[in-house]
């Protein structure tokens, strides 16, 4: 593989690993400070005892994020010298602010969090965990409206060979990036409520502490649905997002090749990329996708073909990824509401396989989060910003795929042995009965 083939499978690497991290830290950091809030508001300390308890796997979480976040920015000055050459005025000020404001905001009192039960007043202990779930989603804004720039790039012009800010309001008011933070924080809580419905089931079906875990089990239940519901809207806007700003992303999403208006929805579509069509397109529902996409029955879809193949996406990994990632929000959803309403009945004891299988899906939502930013930045392709520098332009002139070659072996090594620990660890205090090892 040439040199630029290992930069783009190394960067796919460390971001998609630094992820299986990051949107647990989002939605726990908030799930945690709402127990502490009704610990704090009734006086009841078993929801401090439950903050304390998911507070350690919320610390150990963090962590190993934080780690496998440090190599990805150095890749935009090894691996893609080019691009950050060309568009570093613009991109480089989010990534700034969120570096100065908002992980400094999470890193300090997560501190002032972890060390301060008992030695700071529970007014300010509760503060802390508060400012750090506000500084961790944040943080998620900053750097996605860094990529919603690359998405969709706005309030800059070409001078003297490179992009350069002209207007920073219009990238902090980008609607790409704003309707992608959404769809992710959503999707980040999401995870944390599967996260913690799965791990006191666990227990649960052990008779390990079942007040305690029961009250765990229903508020991650909770939070999943709601989540699971604000996904299923901000993907919509999502989508409608791409139709308006990126119709080559959005054919490549429901594989359509011809340019019409009225377009059905087919739930059975099977492509033929090599042929530019769709070998099977199967129970349509009548100018449902031109709706979907647009708010308008009429409305036109630009199809593939209307596209020069230079500038399509790879048409199976959007496509694949794309409705997998529907089929699981889907789901989501349903398993959330049941596992809502058998809590609320006081029936989930009774049900020992639906505990199992809420164990079985821990995975599935990181598995979801996953898919959506392969739609994202392969549906993106072949433009590392979009209509403006493409992905081959942004490399690295002088660095070799020997180089590259090295040190993704070397990146994948390290973050295998990290992952390990990070997993062990985990599952040993996810393991462990309220109150030990604090």
């Amino acid at each position: 593989m040439d040199a630029l083939t290992l930069s783009r499978l190394q960067f796919a690497v460390t971001a998609g690993f630094h992820f299986l991290f990051v949107p647990l830290t989002i939605g726990l950091a908030v799930l945690i400070a709402a127990m502490e809030t009704l610990g704090f508001i009734t006086k009841d300390d078993r929801w401090l005892d439950q903050a304390k308890f998911w507070g350690k796997l919320f610390l150990i979480n963090f962590a190993v994020g934080v780690v496998t976040g440090i190599t990805l920015e150095f890749q935009f000055g090894m691996n893609w010298a080019a691009y950050s050459a060309y568009v570093g005025d613009v991109f480089g000020a989010p990534l700034a602010i969120e570096a100065t404001t908002s992980f400094f905001l999470e890193s300090t009192f997560i501190g002032v969090w972890m060390f301060g039960w008992k030695r700071v007043s529970r007014g300010l202990h509760l503060l802390s965990i508060w400012l750090v779930a506000i500084g961790t989603n944040l943080s998620a804004l900053w750097i996605i409206l860094a990529n919603g720039w690359m998405q969709n790039p706005v309030g800059y012009a070409v001078r003297n060979g490179r992009a350069e800010m002209t207007d920073f309001a219009a990238l902090v008011t980008n609607p790409y990036g704003w309707t992608m933070f959404l769809h992710t924080v959503l999707a980040a809580w999401t995870v944390a409520g599967f996260f913690v419905m799965g791990v006191s089931a666990w227990h649960l079906l052990r008779k390990n502490a079942p007040g305690f875990f029961g009250r765990s089990f229903r508020l991650g239940a909770f939070m999943a649905l709601a989540a699971s519901l604000g996904v299923l809207g901000a993907g919509d806007l999502n989508g409608m997002m791409s139709a308006k700003l990126q119709p080559a992303k959005f054919a490549a999403m429901e594989a359509v090749w011809e340019t019409e208006k009225g377009v059905p929805y087919n739930l059975v579509v099977l492509p033929d990329p090599a042929n530019e069509r769709n070998r099977v397109e199967a129970l349509g529902i009548p100018k449902l996708l031109s709706f979907m996409a647009f708010k308008k029955a009429d409305a036109e879809i630009k199809g593939l073909r209307d596209f020069h193949p230079a500038d399509r996406p790879p048409l199976w990994p959007v496509f694949i990824s794309f409705k997998l990632m529907v089929a699981l929000g889907m789901f989501f959803i349903a398993f959330s509401a049941a596992a809502a309403a058998l809590s609320l009945l006081g029936w989930t004891g009774k049900y020992p396989l639906f505990l199992k299988a809420a164990v079985a899906v821990i995975p599935l939502p990181y598995l979801a989060n996953e898919l959506g930013w392969i739609v994202t930045e392969m549906g993106r392709q072949p433009w590392i910003v979009h209509g403006l520098m493409r992905t081959a332009e942004g490399a690295s002139p002088n660095v070799g795929a020997g180089m590259v070659a090295f040190s993704l072996v070397s990146l994948t090594l390290v973050y295998a042995a990290l992952g390990a620990l990070g997993v062990y660890l985990m599952f040993k205090y996810a393991a462990k009965a309220p109150g030990e090892a604090a």
